[in-house]
Order: C-alpha cells, then sequence, then structure tokens
C-alpha cells in the first residue's frame, strides 16, 4: 500500500496542471469524502435509504474528476484491474490529493496554471 502511495504521489503534479482539473478537485474531493463519511455512518446508524445516496455522490464526484482530467495535458495512466481502481481512487481521495492541497502543491499548480493561460 505505501509503494502505491508514493507511486502516485510521484507523478501527482504532472497529472494536475489543469485549471480546470484543480478547481473541479478542490469541490469534487471533499463532498466525496463527506459521501464517504455519510455512508459509513448511514450503515452504522442504520439509516439505510440514505445509503444509496450517499454511493451516487461518490459516483458523480469520481465521473466529474474524470472529465476534468480529461482536460490535462498529461494522460493520468490507466487502472490495470478493478482493485488497481479502487486503491488508486481512495489513495488519491483519502491520502494525495489532501496532501497536494495541504502542502500548497495545489496552489502552486493553480498559480502556475493561471500563467500559462496569459502566456496563451
Amino acid at each position: 500500500m505505501k509503494a502505491l502511495i508514493e507511486w502516485q504521489w510521484k507523478g501527482y503534479q504532472q497529472f494536475h496542471q489543469s485549471r480546470k482539473n484543480l478547481l473541479i478537485h478542490i469541490f469534487a474531493v471533499p463532498a466525496f469524502l463527506l459521501a464517504n463519511i455519510g455512508l459509513l455512518v448511514s450503515f452504522i446508524r442504520g439509516f439505510y435509504l440514505i445509503a444509496p445516496l450517499m454511493l451516487v455522490v461518490m459516483l458523480f464526484s469520481i465521473a466529474v474528476q474524470g472529465k476534468g482530467h480529461a482536460q490535462e495535458p498529461v494522460a493520468s495512466i490507466p487502472f490495470n484491474s478493478a482493485g488497481n481502481a479502487i486503491a488508486r481512487l481512495l489513495i488519491e481521495q483519502w491520502i494525495n490529493f489532501p496532501r497536494f492541497v495541504l502542502s500548497g502543491a495545489w496552489w502552486r499548480a493553480w498559480q502556475t496554471s493561471a500563467q500559462g493561460n496569459q502566456n496563451s
């Protein structure tokens, strides 16, 4: 698991350069995280009717992020299995995107993308 986290982090910046993708991620990842927690809480508390809504929010968040990644100049590395997809998506949502934001890398990428837009 640690190797996958570090592998994803190593290339994270190059796959998150587009201003549109950065903007999508800053809203979609927290939505995914809240829905993920909401799903867990709905099962623990027995609020089973809320669980499908939480799944829809999670899937929508991932789909929107996929559209954002399509805007990137460097394409994401394809998943090689369903397990790989689930692991990489959860690692991105819970570990590497928060790390990207908290380290200041998201803000630097945002500023760099703005400079690139001015030069176009």
